[in-house]
């Protein structure tokens, strides 16, 4: 693996999944002992992983239905 001229690599596709490396997971690089070692960066208070998935998914539903045609259809409603 070879880094690029603009510092990047790429994490192996199986490597993320072990490690559980989403899109836009923010990530932290410790030196310890002339080893580097990347780890999932340590949550900031009120960062919850909830918090991270709603503001991942904010602004992408695509539904053209008012609030209450979804509330009359979650009910069951006519």
């Amino acid at each position: 693996m070879r880094i690029t001229s603009k510092g990047q690599v790429t994490i192996p596709a199986a490597i993320r999944e072990k490690a559980g490396l989403l899109p836009h997971t923010e990530v932290e690089f410790r030196f310890e002992g002339g080893v580097v070692r990347i780890a999932r960066a340590r949550a900031r208070r009120g960062d919850s992983r909830g918090a991270r998935l709603v503001e991942r998914l904010r602004g992408r539903g695509d539904v053209a239905m008012t609030t209450d045609q979804i509330m009359a259809l979650t009910r069951g409603e006519s």
